[in-house]
């Protein structure tokens, strides 16, 4: 009986072993010998077995998979948000560091905060020791006189022993009411028996149907075109300083009227411009209406015109240039300009000069830094010849001679720095406008008039943003261009404009624009 349970205990570990998988050669073949349907039994155990194992080994390969694909969701949305994130890295950088400008970039078109801010003097301001005194002279007319005498001592209140010693002081202050003249004015209409109608005589202080005299409006013009003071600004002075209540429409209306009357002084100014010996032009940005346009100023020393268009090229110059400029035309590098048909041209040697700063602070190779000494050097070379106080073209024709064939060496050269080449084939083909003003005394070797008459229309666009219309626009250019030139001219706008309205009133014809005053001494 024990031998039984022997053999049944041997049988069911050999068994369980077949289960476990873990039977060996000798316990499979003590196994064959206990019994054949143990055998059976084992093999039916262990394909169940098997087939246990299949089916959770396929459910591991199930979950793996989704793990999988749940991996490679993850993959992608982690490579989406690393895009996201170097796509914020660069605008962060561009912000930062500002996009990448090119030192040819012209100024109008270089963002606000990419610009440097202005460097610290490099010399004292005011003058230097040694130079004469400068005070405001003394009015030639006193309009009032007053007495300033104390009664006792402001120290000890004692009694104060009568001199004849006295100082003079002027002062100079406007009056305390300041406030616009109101005028009614009684028109009478008559019957004339020849024409058999009624006529009355010419109101020559304001435009028809205008409630505005024109010192007013010459005043709010000048204010606002000639030195840049916003609209709601110029009704802030009317209404506190000369208690004059003006609407903003109704000045804009008043300005396209005066605006349309001085269209002739306009177009004379253009065609002043264009017969000169020597022309100024520069561009800026402009907005009209939020769009981009330029604003162009064609100026000399005593004319200035400016010009509102949609084209930064070509198109906006022929609408100037309406035939061949016979004088000096003095420019930047802008390459629109090569398309004006001139006599000679005179390139500003300042914006040369400046754009080589700019190279220095990016480009520090060795070939570089010899140009770029070579050029400066050349360019101070011509400044210092044409400064001198003897200067003629004849008496320093080959000194003049010279500097050419420097120029021409210069730029000749081949080089393997890219800012040098480009900086090289510029000379090349720009050598007869580079030294122009060592040929005419009268032509500068800058364009720094073109930028200072350009300046109060930069000034009224940061004040005002430009204008809202295209017919702003035209107004914009005709009153700059007026109230610009007469200044040139040393004439006062708010007495030039109202003679001239009230001289067109009476007679229905515009006067000439006045010349130049000289001077007298």
């Amino acid at each position: 009986m024990d031998g039984r349970i022997s053999k049944d205990a041997t049988a069911a570990a050999l068994v369980a072993a077949a289960l476990e998988g873990t039977l060996t050669d000798a316990q499979a073949e003590q196994l064959a010998a206990i019994d054949r349907d143990l055998i059976k039994l084992a093999f039916l155990a262990a394909a169940q077995r098997i087939a246990e194992q299949d089916t959770r080994i396929a459910d591991q390969d199930t979950r793996i998979a989704d793990q999988d694909t749940r991996i490679a969701d993850q993959d992608t949305r982690i490579a989406d948000q690393d895009t996201r994130i170097a796509d914020q890295d660069t605008r962060i950088a561009k912000l930062l560091n500002g996009p990448r400008i090119d030192p040819v970039t012209p100024s109008g078109q270089r963002p606000v905060y990419t610009k440097p801010a202005a460097s610290n003097r490099k010399r004292k301001p005011g003058a230097k020791p040694g130079h004469p005194p400068a005070r405001r002279p003394t009015p030639q007319r006193i309009d009032e006189h007053k007495e300033h005498r104390l009664d006792v001592c402001p120290d000890c209140g004692g009694e104060l022993r009568r001199c004849n010693r006295k100082r003079t002081r002027t002062v100079e202050d406007i009056l305390d009411d300041l406030k616009a003249v109101v005028t009614e004015h009684s028109i009478h209409r008559d019957y004339c028996p020849a024409c058999r109608k009624h006529v009355e005589p010419v109101v020559a202080d304001a435009l028809p149907k205008s409630a505005i005299g024109h010192r007013l409006v010459s005043l709010t013009a000048w204010l606002h075109y000639g030195l840049g003071v916003t609209i709601e600004q110029v009704r802030e002075i009317l209404g506190y300083h000369l208690q004059t209540r003006l609407s903003a429409g109704g000045m804009v209306a008043m300005w396209r009227r005066v605006a349309g009357i001085f269209e002739p002084w306009y177009e004379q100014i253009a065609r002043e411009a264009l017969k000169s010996a020597v022309l100024h032009a520069d561009e800026t940005g402009w907005r009209v209406n939020g769009i981009t346009y330029w604003l162009w100023c064609f100026a000399n020393p005593d004319v200035c015109y400016y010009l509102i268009d949609r084209s930064r090229g070509s198109p906006a110059l022929e609408k100037f240039f309406i035939e061949a400029f016979d004088g000096v035309l003095v420019t930047d590098f802008w390459a629109a300009h090569n398309a004006v048909t001139t006599g000679e041209r005179q390139l500003c040697l300042v914006h040369l000069l400046r754009e080589l700063e700019k190279v220095d602070l990016t480009n520090g190779s060795a070939e570089w830094r010899a140009f770029a000494k070579k050029l400066r050097r050349l360019v101070r070379d011509g400044i210092r010849l044409r400064k001198r106080p003897d200067f003629s073209p004849e008496k320093y024709a080959s000194r003049i001679g010279r500097i050419d064939r420097r120029l021409m060496a210069l730029a000749g050269e081949a080089y393997t720095d890219a800012d040098a080449s480009r900086l090289a084939k510029r000379l090349l083909k720009y050598c007869d406008s580079l030294f122009t003003f060592l040929d005419h005394p009268a032509v500068p070797f800058e364009n720094n008039l073109a930028e200072r008459m350009i300046r109060p229309a930069v000034v009224l666009r940061k004040n005002s943003q430009s204008n809202r219309s295209e017919k702003g626009a035209a107004v914009q250019a005709v009153l700059m261009s007026v109230y610009r030139t007469l200044k040139l001219r040393g004439h006062d706008p708010l007495k030039v404009i109202p003679e001239a309205l009230r001289a067109y009133l009476t007679t229905g014809k515009l006067p000439t624009l006045p010349d130049s005053v000289v001077a007298d001494g």
